[in-house]
């Protein structure tokens, strides 16, 4: 397990109208950015095993809290939070540290930031490396509006975005019970439930499966989350069809060098076109659930690593 108190110690910086909190290794790598962003409900720190092995093999690696998140600002406007802003954050960041372009790891919304980064300004990403979720095709019809048809009301993405408030609240009042139910692994196979899963999830008394961080670890997350609340990362869901709206016009081709890291358990579906909007991906799977990085961090660095240095190399 990893001890909290070896995690860099943040500085805020100002970008794009907010502040972001910002947790930096390697900086003597400079010349080499590597910029780590998280999913939800996570923070900087979920990338903790992955931060010391990239600055030792040589990278400056960079890891925000999103706005939303920690002690990086909360706009309160719900629109502050498409993935223009989210995007633009993180460019002002790379203009902050002098860098024209970076390589840019996601998991889970993180992954979802970086591909639309990646569509909107090509030119300031080197590479793509991302965990849990894959490319999303911009379909016909909006995400939410086509997630609703498909799973119901009481999907989670379709809840947060027609019952705003009613989830945040929830978990808000059972922050620590949230969290330590929901950063699990091996967890038996339940039946279906009606009502909202993650609703239900952080009401739950007695978690299932495997713990995946130590009581420490997890103190973090719980002391984070209960500074900022929910509201912030929610509201990155209750932008997903305007998402779609912004993406309308951009072309829809990544042609980066791309790692997609799925974990074989994980409850996120693999995509099976996966090459036919990001033609220069590489995949590879490892045996874990959601929490990639989190659930697998040697193997993770390990396969991280080696693509990295054989990109490098070329």
């Amino acid at each position: 397990m990893f001890d909290p108190a070896d995690f860099p110690k943040p500085t805020l910086v100002s970008v794009n109208g907010v502040e972001l909190e910002v947790f930096e290794a390697g900086r003597q790598n400079a010349g080499k950015p590597i910029v780590l962003c998280h999913g939800w409900p996570e923070h900087a720190f979920s990338w903790r095993h992955q931060v010391p092995a990239l600055a030792a093999a040589g990278y400056h690696v960079i890891v925000p809290n999103q706005r939303g998140y920690g002690n990086s600002s909360r706009p309160a406007e719900v629109t502050n939070y498409d993935i223009e802003h989210l995007s633009g954050d993180l460019i002002a960041l790379l203009d902050h540290y002098g860098y024209e372009d970076a390589t840019f790891v996601g998991h889970d919304w993180g992954a979802f930031v970086v591909w639309g980064l990646t569509l909107l300004h090509p030119g300031r990403v080197n590479k793509v490396i991302n965990l849990s979720l894959p490319y999303q095709v911009r379909g016909e019809k909006p995400w939410v509006e086509l997630m609703e048809e498909m799973f119901g009301g009481d999907f989670y993405f379709v809840h947060f975005n027609r019952q705003p408030g009613v989830a945040d609240a929830v978990f808000e009042d059972h922050t620590f019970q949230f969290l330590r139910n929901l950063y699990r692994k091996n967890e038996p196979p339940r039946e279906p439930q009606p009502g909202m899963a993650l609703i239900e999830l952080a009401r739950a008394e007695k978690p299932l499966g495997e713990p995946i961080m130590s009581d420490g670890e997890l103190a973090v997350l719980v002391s984070a989350f209960e500074s900022s609340g929910f509201t912030g990362g929610i509201n990155w869901y209750r932008n997903l069809d305007r998402n779609w709206r912004l993406l309308a016009d951009v072309d829809p081709i990544i042609q980066q060098p791309t790692l997609m890291i799925y974990g074989d358990r994980d409850v996120i579906a693999k995509s099976e076109r996966l090459t036919d909007f990001v033609p220069n991906a590489e995949t590879v799977s490892l045996d874990c659930g959601h929490w990639i990085q989190q659930e697998k961090p040697k193997e993770t660095n390990q396969v991280i690593l080696n693509w990295l240095g054989r990109r490098d190399a070329t």
